[in-house]
């Protein structure tokens, strides 16, 4: 006998993930509260990062890949202030 899926509207489903999201209780024991599957309350709670993530038009990969060169611009501005240090020490030794 097949299974009988539940509907939820979208309200019931953002006043889930709000819980979640505010209250920092775990998925597993809002899901038991509300009498909601643990993995479907846990869907919810993924698309909605998701859509709070996507807002700006960046994907996953468009974050990390930003997350990477920041760290990179970060490595190679310390390297240009040390170079410049390096020059003006070797000036002065120059002029001496």
């Amino acid at each position: 006998m097949p299974e009988k899926r539940k509907k939820y509207d979208r309200e019931f489903r953002e006043g889930a993930v709000r819980i979640v999201e505010e209250t920092g209780k775990p998925i597993a024991q809002i899901a038991r509260d509300l009498g909601v599957n643990e993995g479907t309350l846990g869907n919810w709670v993924a698309r909605a990062k998701e859509a709070r993530e996507g807002r700006d038009g960046l994907s996953q990969d468009d974050v990390e890949e930003l997350k990477r060169l920041r760290a990179e611009n970060a490595e190679l501005r310390m390297e240009r202030d040390v170079l410049k240090r390096s020059v003006v020490l070797w000036v002065k030794e120059a002029t001496k």
